[in-house]
């Protein structure tokens, strides 16, 4: 069984789909008609120009030189126009990339701050907001000092000091990173209440989740404003280097890779954030694993009958639940030209186990499994085992999995009977 995910690969992972070289073709398009359209919004004084040059008494010598220095003029204008076209998108998606990374932080449960070099407030989200007591916009630009966070900013980290804030009293967990933006540094602080944490293993994904965070920021916001500062820069030669072309559209891939990717960061947490509360109907077990077997259609899944066993479940999370344990497994096993057996067991008659049970390499790090957005699969999001959790720990159960002897895995879902 390997390790991290039940999620497919994101469609288009290998190349850009259809749509989206249709809009690239479409921005293309437009492009290509603004340069027409300016060149043509020229060509009327341009010809004027001509007649009266070519008109009047000046000599030969004359003439070539005025006809070349408007030539050059007018397409030079033509190419700066475009040149204020691309600018323009680079700056669209740097402010569509601020707006993503500002949306995760405040999906974030727990509080965030960033502060300058002079320990000034620069960001904040809706938990940080709670645990000040205040609103963003009385709170922002001020010092640490002034907000009872200097203590935050000095010492190692991570570590639990003694918080007390109108939002929040008691030990708190803090770590902080440094990242930078518009090219300075700053210092990204995240506090957790350590007594909502109820386990050591959701501390540790909170702290991964702020790596991955932190992360983002830096890959996708530093090189989007270090290429659109390059690019521009480029623009403001005089003449225009002959290998602008070349170098905009080198960026420009850039900047698109990078939305492309803190979109699908969005989209993955979301899937955590937004799962609901599961609506409870009393559901037999048996159609449920022979369902999320036969969606699998890579290799024969083998059922081993067990008793008769029904739980008060929602049939559609548990089928998700089950179709992730199912093909993780399949995963594993087929990379070891293994198979995936799947049976149930009832326990002290108060609880159903479902193990599913793959011939494959077995786990070889287990202490990740259920952190979110860690991954070994290639194009793998991170989040399938830590779902699957969230369902069965609704549902008042619970997921596990271990190695198999003498080889493989075993994910065991344990319900309670209704």
């Amino acid at each position: 069984m390997s390790l991290g995910t039940g999620g497919a690969r994101p469609p288009g992972s290998h190349g850009l789909s259809l749509p989206a070289l249709r809009r690239s073709w479409t921005r293309m398009e437009f492009d290509l008609r603004i340069i027409l359209l300016s060149g043509l919004a020229g060509l009327p004084a341009f010809l004027l120009a001509m007649h009266l040059l070519w008109s009047g008494d000046l000599g030969a010598s004359a003439r070539w030189l005025a006809t070349i220095g408007l030539l050059i003029a007018w397409t030079s204008l033509t190419a700066l126009l475009r040149a204020a076209l691309v600018l323009r998108r680079q700056r669209l998606g740097a402010i569509e990339a601020d707006a993503l990374l500002r949306r995760v932080l405040e999906e974030l449960a727990v509080a965030v701050f960033a502060f300058d070099a002079d320990e000034e407030l620069r960001l904040l989200n809706r938990a940080a907001e709670r645990l000040l007591g205040q609103r963003a916009d009385d709170v922002l630009h001020r010092s640490a000092a002034s907000l009872g966070l200097a203590g935050l900013l000095s010492g190692v980290a991570p570590r639990t000091p003694e918080v007390h804030l109108p939002g929040g009293r008691g030990r708190w967990e803090l770590t902080w990173t440094m990242i930078r933006q518009d090219g300075a540094p700053l210092k990204l602080v995240v506090v957790s209440d350590v007594a909502r944490a109820s386990r050591e293993e959701e501390r540790q994904a909170w702290k991964r989740i702020i790596q991955v965070l932190s992360h983002e920021i830096n890959n996708s916001l530093a090189p989007i404003k270090s290429i659109a500062g390059s690019l521009g820069t480029l623009t403001r030669r005089s003449p225009l280097p002959g290998d602008l072309d070349a170098e905009l559209a080198s960026g420009l891939k850039v900047i698109a890779g990078r939305a492309d990717s803190l979109g699908r960061f969005m989209a993955d947490y979301a899937k955590l954030a937004r799962l609901p509360a599961p609506v409870l109907v009393p559901t037999s077990i048996e159609p449920l694993i022979r369902r999320s077997a036969a969606l699998e259609t890579r290799l024969a899944v083998e059922i081993r009958e067990g008793p008769p066993a029904r739980i008060m479940a929602d049939p559609d999370q548990l089928d998700q639940l089950l179709i992730n344990l199912v093909r993780n497994a399949a995963d594993a096993a087929l990379e070891c030209g293994g198979g995936v057996t799947v049976r149930w067991r009832i326990l002290n008659g108060t609880v159903v186990e479902v193990l599913v049970e793959d011939d494959g390499p077995g786990l070889q790090d287990a202490a990740n499994l259920f952190v979110p957005f860690f991954t070994t699969k290639p194009g793998g999001s991170g989040i399938g085992l830590t779902l699957c959790r969230q369902i069965a720990e609704g549902h008042g159960g619970r997921v596990t999995l271990s190695n198999r002897e003498p080889a493989g895995a075993v994910a065991t879902l344990s319900l309670p009977l209704a």
